[in-house]
């Protein structure tokens, strides 16, 4: 090696006179005179970098040069820029080394001097150079400008940038999470994600830099994060976290899905779409559900339901799809459907209904004949639905089942596409009632509710009334009896949970149990299939247990009794039809005693059961299908072994319970016309208890609390609340309005301010007109008064001669025709 050389190479010699100072760089340069002539930051920036590059950045000058541009922050701009151009010319000719030092001085640079107002000058070549090194094919430049860039994006810059763009880097970026077929591919790939990290956190703090939100960048990020989540198989690199690229790119995408606003979700959603519809990642579904999971949890909540919407709208547009990718959409909706549910209230809530319910009525419109691959489209509708609905109130849920029973088709149509969607949209309104937590009948059954569902419950498809009796079950059964009670027997059930039900549950009872009750007979008359009549079984059986009282025994008889009226006189129902109603009143009728604890009508329903035993095994459970059953073998002239009315009435009696409602009444019938509900009253008479007034009693100790409904028998009276009594109604119609009262306010101020603020003479003006007029009305009720006086006076005088010889009001007795 020569003592002396110059630093000019022999092709840059013609370039000497007009680029002396850039040129002459080096400090062992022959040319002595060119440090002099060189500015001072080009001198400590030369100075940083070693005579061997193997050496790495010279620590001491470094120093020097970070506290230069400290002290002299102008010369910021410059620094970076003869950096730039030093990296530019080693980067060209190969000298990888210097071009990483000149990076690792910039990154010292940008960290010590962040709190710069004049940082932006410098980042711009920064940036120029992060570029630079990324353009180059070593993966180890772009590896090291993937981190300089990382550590620029955690810096807060006060001062905004209005020019800087990152679309380069956005491109580049994305480009290097798909590297393949090389040793660093898994080290490319976590440094582009975490590239991308870097310009979202960049981009999305500040709004005057370049929008991310745009199509052409998400649909470049997005595709990226997802192909790395999807790569499972990657090896872990091996660095100081340990971090994979899957469990990296999930990372970004949970913070990128957390930044988006209500505006900008669906940016990311669509790209979202397009990748797993590109890649046929449908089916399977595991990954879509992982992702949209991602999704739902790292969104803001009050967002979510745009999630749901779009996946709504997405399924919307793969109508012509396979079945199997439409059901594999489905059940990622009913996957992540509960997460929004909590958010979605009101019309939001109704309207995901009405979709799901949309989607239901074009699967059955379209296809005239369900496949399984259909049928489970439809079953992941339905349980989505269901999802949906668990996570909502039971006041919600009561409003959601309202709605989806409006939009079942009437029963009275009877064609076979009418049918299946009665069918689809009724298995969809029994997931909902399957969530609903019973309480109060009240609530559960309102009557725009139970109208259409008793409506339903007499639909001659069979299919149909065996859903709609699997609802009534669901919402009557409140102490989970429906498994004990599922099949038809007389014998005991030992595991039966029961409760006295409530004032208002009898109160509903009263008003729609006779309702319910006739359209059970209406259905059990309709068709003999046992898995039908064992449904209907079932729900009476839950509806007796859950309102079995004392104020509703003789009703419930009554309805067992119209089950045997039914099976002896309706000649249309066949032999084994007829049998199974026979065992099914029976059964009721033992279960009735047992829940109602009347030991004398549990004796003679026992009775009854052993006769039957001994003459008729066919009038007794299990039911009886017609295809194993010869009908010339059954006898049915049997009267002695049917349930009497007299001898129910006769145990209820011996009980010391009233059964004239049971002793008056007739028993339900077939398609009964009239409203069951006003035939008669149920509130059972209470004569028995109320004590009988004796017809010679005097008036004079007359009891205040007696009004004429004492007079009305079995009807006991209500004590009113202090504040219904007459005179609080008297004072409440008397007193004025709301609206009354803020009008006369309003009135009152204005004449405050009218008086306040006018002047002397406009008030005198206002008010001198009526003086005359008041002066004439207090003249006239003065005079009025005065006679009125006189008046009153004179009739005190003849009152007092003609009151000596007659007896007071209050001492004449009334005739005891009057009272009893």
């Amino acid at each position: 090696m020569a003592l002396l050389r110059c630093c000019f190479e022999p092709p840059e010699l013609p370039e000497f006179f007009d680029s002396f100072v850039q040129k002459c760089t080096d400090p062992s340069c022959c040319c002595g005179c060119c440090s002099a002539l060189r500015p001072r930051y080009k001198r400590l920036v030369d100075n940083i970098f070693p005579v061997n590059p193997e050496d790495g950045l010279v620590k001491s000058n470094m120093e020097k040069l970070t506290f230069y541009s400290l002290s002299s922050p102008d010369k910021l701009d410059r620094i970076g820029e003869y950096l730039y151009q030093k990296a530019t010319k080693d980067i060209n000719r190969k000298r990888y080394k210097l071009a990483e030092i000149a990076m690792e001085a910039m990154d010292l640079l940008l960290q010590a001097c962040h709190a710069q107002t004049t940082l932006n000058l410098f980042v711009e070549s920064f940036l120029r150079m992060v570029q630079k090194l990324l353009e180059d094919s070593n993966p180890n430049l772009k590896i090291m400008a993937t981190n300089s860039f990382v550590k620029f994006a955690n810096i807060n810059e006060d001062t905004p940038s209005y020019h800087r763009r990152y679309d380069f880097f956005i491109s580049k970026f994305s480009s290097m999470c798909h590297s393949e077929g090389s040793d660093l591919r898994d080290s490319l790939r976590l440094a582009g994600i975490k590239g991308l990290q870097g310009v979202i956190r960049k981009t999305v703090s500040d709004d005057l830099v370049e929008n991310i939100w745009a199509a052409q960048h998400m649909e470049k990020i997005v595709p990226s994060l997802l192909f790395n989540m999807q790569s499972g198989d990657l090896t872990p690199v091996e660095d100081a976290t340990n971090v994979t690229p899957p469990a990296l790119a999930e990372e970004v995408l949970r913070e990128l899905v957390g930044r988006a606003s209500f505006g900008h979700i669906r940016s990311v959603l669509k790209p979202l779409l397009t990748h797993l519809d590109r890649h046929e990642l449908w089916v399977p579904n595991t990954f879509a559900i992982h992702t949209f999971r991602i999704v739902m949890i790292s969104i803001q909540p009050q967002y979510s339901y745009t999630v749901v919407e779009t996946l709504m709208q997405h399924l919307d547009s793969n109508f012509k799809s396979s079945p199997k990718t439409r059901t594999s959409l489905a059940v990622v909706l009913s996957k992540i459907i509960a997460i929004a549910a909590g958010e979605s209230v009101g019309p939001s809530a109704l309207d995901i209904i009405n979709n799901l319910l949309t989607h239901l009525r074009t699967s059955v419109s379209t296809t005239s004949e369900i496949t399984p691959e259909e049928s489970q489209y439809q079953e992941a509708l339905i349980n989505a639905l269901g999802e949906f609905a668990n996570h909502h109130p039971d006041y919600q849920k009561i409003e959601i089942m309202l709605f989806i029973m409006n939009t079942v088709p009437d029963p009275s149509k009877k064609s076979k596409g009418d049918q299946m969607l009665q069918n689809i949209l009724l298995k969809s309104l029994l997931k909902v009632g399957t969530q609903y937590s019973t309480v109060s009948f009240e609530k559960a059954f309102p009557a725009s509710f139970l109208q259409p569902l008793l409506k339903m419950a007499r639909a001659p498809h069979d299919p149909t009334r065996l859903i709609v009796m699997q609802i009534f079950q669901a919402l009557l059964d409140r102490h989970q009896n429906d498994q004990v009670l599922s099949s038809v027997s007389v014998k005991q059930y030992p595991a039966l949970s029961q409760e006295p039900p409530s004032r208002s549950d009898i109160i509903f009872t009263h008003k729609h149990g006779s309702h319910i009750m006739q359209a059970l007979i209406d259905s059990m008359a309709l068709s003999d299939r046992v898995d039908a009549l064992s449904a209907s079984y079932n729900t009476a059986a839950l509806l007796i247990v859950e309102m079995s009282s004392s104020e509703t025994v003789q009703e419930f008889l009554l309805f067992i009794l119209g089950i045997q009226e039914v099976a002896n006189t309706v000649e249309t129902l066949g032999a084994v039809h007829k049998c199974n109603l026979h065992a099914i009143s029976i059964a009721l009728l033992v279960l009735i005693s047992r829940v109602s604890g009347i030991n004398n009508l549990l004796e003679y329903a026992q009775k009854i059961v052993d006769a039957r035993r001994e003459e008729a095994t066919y009038f007794l459970p299990p039911l009886l299908e017609s295809k194993k059953v010869a009908t010339k073998s059954l006898n049915l002239s049997l009267p002695h072994l049917a349930i009497d009315k007299l001898a129910l009435g006769e145990c209820l009696q011996n009980a010391g319970m009233d059964a004239q409602r049971l002793n008056t009444g007739a028993p339900y019938t077939l398609n009964q016309t009239d409203n069951p509900g006003h035939r008669h009253s149920w509130v059972e008479s209470v004569s028995s208890h109320l004590t009988q007034r004796n017809s010679s009693a005097d008036l004079t100790v007359y009891n205040g609390d007696v009004d004429s409904v004492n007079s009305s028998p079995g009807v006991c009276k209500k004590i009113l609340a202090p504040e219904f009594n007459f005179d609080a109604m008297k004072r409440a119609l008397a007193e004025p309005t709301e609206a009354a009262k803020r009008e006369q306010r309003e009135r009152q101020m204005q004449i405050v301010r009218t008086f306040r603020e006018g002047e002397f003479d406009d008030l005198v003006r206002r008010t001198e007109p009526k003086h005359d007029l008041i002066q004439n009305r207090l003249n006239e009720l003065f005079n009025s008064l005065a006679v009125e006086r006189q008046i009153t006076q004179s009739d005190s005088k003849v009152a007092q001669l003609q009151g000596s010889n007659e007896k007071p009001i209050y001492e004449t007795n009334f005739p005891e025709l009057f009272y009893y």
